[in-house]
């Protein structure tokens, strides 16, 4: 009688959501999908962003929000019960003589006198604001930080400041009266998380470069990919020394990395010593895979646009239903093992999560719609093999190193519908979270698991997540 009574109830709850969800009950047909747990793919290390350029500051320094404020923004960018579990922090290595806002201040501002004097570093134990929000993501269980520079201080380079580009001193190409730099620039990263262990955080991931392609008025370096490949032999003994992996080489586009990684692989002392390859999806998008073997991160991305933009669904590149796009191709176009989004935080017009505003703060859907796949999709997770016969779906499919299993599903089309998807073991108990315009990771009576075969209620427009156990 217990069974039944179950049964009963579930098909009640069903019909409840298929009902406001807009789509008719009814019998499940044949499996429109599949999802092979067993057929693996790329691991996944974790969902990110990054709040450089002093953006921490702006929650919790001198001019941040008020103490509870504080704790509530923190709470949706780190928190997995109402938040978005974030589990990769990306930290900017300043480079700044000074400490204005919007720069990253150095911890060697003056020149020490060349490049084989005694380094003469500083440290604020602050790093504008980085440090307290590292110890703030680390109380929420984040393991992974990733401290990757802009730049090297302008007197390491060949233009004599930390913005508008220039190469590092020493590099292939290079001539400068100062001398070689590479080996000081080295120490001076690796320094820098020295600085972080004091303070009870250990950095995991290094990178030296950010968008080596381009030249901006903000702090930037130039390298090609040879230089890369060069400096890669130089830090990379250092790094590792330190317990650091090394990561390569965050050009502007993705495709735009491939010259990197390439490089990098063609060296085989390079190729020793890089860990993760890194890249940016700005002036290319991720469509396929980097050239390399090594696990890949997008490791900056954020939309255009030149308003603050809340929606779920309006066309824009800012929207929550184009950044759920940009997740899912990420990972399954581009095999990458980690997305790391552009900003967490931060004022004005932005297209960050979050915004901030004096003493409030407001939410975009852009934060609900990397929520549900960083809250339920963590490190060690693995993706694995999804098939689905419906053109307007894009399903992903992940196994959580804790046996959990989830399904991500996209329903592109603007009618409601339902899916059935196959599943090569029993389904387990399913729990479904829907996010759309008037729904944020809410939990909803969409999924039923009955022997070997999900059933889904999709409303139009949406992003369905289930887990199951």
């Amino acid at each position: 009688m217990r069974p039944l009574t179950r049964r009963s109830l579930a098909f009640a709850l069903a019909a409840a959501t298929a009902c406001s969800l807009g789509v008719p009950a009814h019998a499940e047909g044949a499996p429109g999908g599949r999802v092979d747990f067993g057929r693996r793919l790329q691991p996944i290390d974790g969902f990110g962003f990054s709040e450089a350029f002093q953006r921490a500051a702006v929650i919790h320094g001198l001019n941040g929000l008020p103490a509870p404020k504080q704790k509530e923004v923190v709470d949706l960018l780190f928190g997995r019960r109402a938040g978005a579990g974030a589990s990769i922090l990306r930290l900017g290595i300043g480079s700044s003589a000074d400490t204005v806002y919007d720069h990253m201040p150095s911890i060697e501002p003056a020149d020490p006198g060349g490049p084989d004097a005694p380094p003469k570093y500083v440290w604020d134990g602050d790093d504008g604001g980085q440090v307290w929000l590292a110890k703030q993501a680390e109380a929420y269980g984040v393991k992974r930080f990733y401290a990757d520079a802009w730049s090297a201080p302008g007197y390491m380079k060949t233009n004599g400041t930390d913005a508008n580009g220039g190469t590092l001193c020493g590099l292939q190409g290079t001539n400068c009266a100062s001398g070689d730099w590479r080996k000081a620039y080295a120490n001076y990263l690796v320094q820098y998380a020295r600085f972080y262990r004091r303070e009870g955080i250990r950095i995991t991931d290094l990178g030296f470069t950010n968008e080596p392609d381009i030249t901006v008025s903000y702090a930037s370096m130039n390298f090609t990919p040879a230089q890369a490949a060069e400096f890669v032999t130089v830090l990379g003994p250092v790094a590792a020394k330190a317990g650091l992996r090394l990561s390569c080489c965050d050009e502007t586009g993705w495709d735009g990395q491939r010259d990197y990684t390439r490089a990098i692989e063609a060296d085989p002392q390079a190729a020793r010593w890089v860990t993760t390859v890194t890249g940016h999806a700005y002036s290319s998008p991720v469509t396929a895979p980097q050239p390399t073997r090594k696990r890949t991160w997008m490791s900056e991305w954020g939309p255009g646009g030149s308003t603050w933009n809340e929606n779920w669904d309006d066309g824009t590149e800012s929207s929550g239903f184009a950044v759920v796009q940009n997740i899912h191709r990420t990972l399954t176009d581009g095999n990458a093992s980690a997305y790391v989004y552009w900003l967490g935080a931060s004022v004005g017009a932005t297209r960050a999560l979050i915004q901030l505003d004096g003493d409030a703060y407001h939410v975009s859907k852009r934060l609900w719609a990397f929520a549900a796949y960083s809250r339920f999709i963590r490190p060690g997770a693995t993706r694995v093999a999804v098939s689905t016969a419906d053109p307007a779906l894009e399903v992903s499919a992940y196994r959580n190193a804790d046996g959990t299993k989830v399904v991500e599903i996209l329903n592109t089309g603007t009618t409601a519908s339902t899916t059935d998807l196959a599943l090569g073991s029993p389904a387990g108990h399913a729990r479904a979270y829907l996010t759309d315009g008037g729904h944020s990771v809410s939990p909803v009576a969409a999924a039923r698991a009955h022997g070997r075969t999900l059933s889904v209620d999709l409303a139009p427009r949406s992003l369905t997540t289930v887990v199951l156990r």
